[in-house]
């Protein structure tokens, strides 16, 4: 059956996802991301920016290139798996992020991102 991906992303939860979970050095599971995403890209909370935008770009090249795949769906919606490379201050480092697109929203969440070592 052919699914219709939405292209908006709800650009609110990327940066709330982000901010209190990905790059939260107390957040008791996001901490290991946070840790990671500080030691292999030295990203953290003052430039969260640097995150936002790759992911928010990711997002959108894989809309472009046609290249989004459903790894999952339930009764919820459907969750997008999208790897990709980014870099910063000379280092480059694989990240996957998961996406939901729930039925009852119009545009796609950020669900959870980390460095893939």
């Amino acid at each position: 059956m052919f699914k219709i991906i939405p292209l908006t992303i709800c650009v609110s939860s990327i940066r709330e996802k982000v901010l209190k979970y990905t790059l939260n050095f107390e957040h008791d599971e996001g901490q290991h991301k946070a840790r990671v995403f500080k030691s292999v890209l030295n990203i953290e909370k003052d430039n969260y920016i640097l995150l936002e935008n790759a992911l928010k770009w990711a997002w959108e090249q894989a809309i472009r290139d046609n290249t989004l795949v459903i790894f999952q769906e339930n009764q919820y919606g459907q969750k997008y798996r999208l790897n990709f490379s980014m870099g910063n201050q000379g280092k480059v480092a694989h990240v996957c992020s998961i996406w939901m697109h729930r039925v009852d929203e119009p545009c796609v969440r950020l669900v959870t991102c980390y460095v893939d070592i």
